[in-house]
C-alpha cells in the first residue's frame, strides 16, 4: 500500500511511500492488542501500597477486658482489626503487577495496533522537518495545518529531534516519540498518528524481525 507524504504545511508533496503489507496491513488481534495495553498500564503501576497487619501494629498485646461477664463480645488485645487504630485485615502488600508477554505477541499488537489505525483512516505520512528552535506557536500551526489542532495526536520520530519534542512538550493531548518508544498503547491511545518519513522503515525493520 501507498500513502502520499504531506509536508509540515499539511499538503502534498508528490512524493509516495510504500507500507508493507504485512506490518500495516494485516487483520488487527484485537485480544493481542488488549494484552500488550493491560502490560503496559500494570506495568506503570508503582505497587508500594502498604497497610499494616495485627502483627504490625504497636502497641500492647494485653487482653483489654475478662473473657466472660461483660455483657459484650469476648476482645482480645487492641491491635484487633474491629477497633479503630488496629490492623487491617488482609491488608494490601507492596506486589509487582507485571507479568511476562513474548515477543512474537509484542510484535503482533503493534502491527495490528497500526493495521487499526491504517484501516480507520486515521494514519499520516509526513515528510522530516526540523524547528530552528523550540517554539509551540509553530507546532500549532503545523497541527493547525494537518487538521489536527485539539485532537490527540501521535507523533513518531525516526531520530532523536529535540526542538520538535519540546515545542509540542506543553501541548495538551499531543504526544512525540522516537520510533524505538513507540507501543501499542500510545498507538490506541491517540485519534490520528502521524509518522515522520524517516521512522517508517526504521518501524518496519523493527517489526520484521
Amino acid at each position: 500500500m501507498e500513502l502520499i507524504i504531506l509536508d509540515r504545511t499539511g499538503k502534498e508533496t508528490g512524493k509516495k511511500i510504500t507500507l508493507d503489507d504485512s506490518i500495516f496491513g494485516i487483520e488487527p488481534s484485537e485480544h493481542t492488542v488488549y494484552l500488550e495495553v493491560k502490560q503496559y498500564l500494570a506495568n506503570q503501576r508503582q505497587g508500594t501500597h502498604k497497610a499494616k497487619e495485627r502483627n504490625e501494629i504497636a502497641g500492647s498485646s494485653k487482653k483489654i477486658k475478662k473473657q466472660k461477664g461483660t455483657g459484650t463480645a469476648r476482645a482480645g488485645n487492641i491491635k484487633n482489626p474491629l477497633f479503630t487504630g488496629g490492623g487491617r485485615v488482609f491488608g494490601p502488600r507492596p506486589r509487582n503487577y507485571g507479568f511476562k508477554l513474548n515477543k512474537t505477541q509484542k510484535r503482533v499488537a503493534k502491527k495490528s495496533a497500526l493495521s487499526q489505525k491504517l484501516k480507520d483512516n486515521a494514519l499520516s505520512v509526513m515528510e522530516d522537518f526540523n524547528l530552528e528552535t523550540p517554539r509551540t506557536k509553530e507546532f500549532i500551526q503545523i497541527l493547525n495545518n494537518l487538521n489536527l489542532l485539539n485532537k490527540k495526536s501521535l507523533f513518531v520520530l525516526g531520530d532523536t529531534n529535540k526542538n520538535v519534542y519540546l515545542s509540542s512538550r506543553n501541548l495538551q493531548g499531543v504526544k512525540v516519540v522516537n520510533f524505538s518508544e513507540l507501543t501499542s498503547y500510545d498507538i490506541m491511545n491517540a485519534s490520528n498518528l502521524v509518522l515522520f518519513e524517516s521512522s517508517v522503515e526504521k518501524i518496519q525493520e523493527n517489526l520484521r524481525k
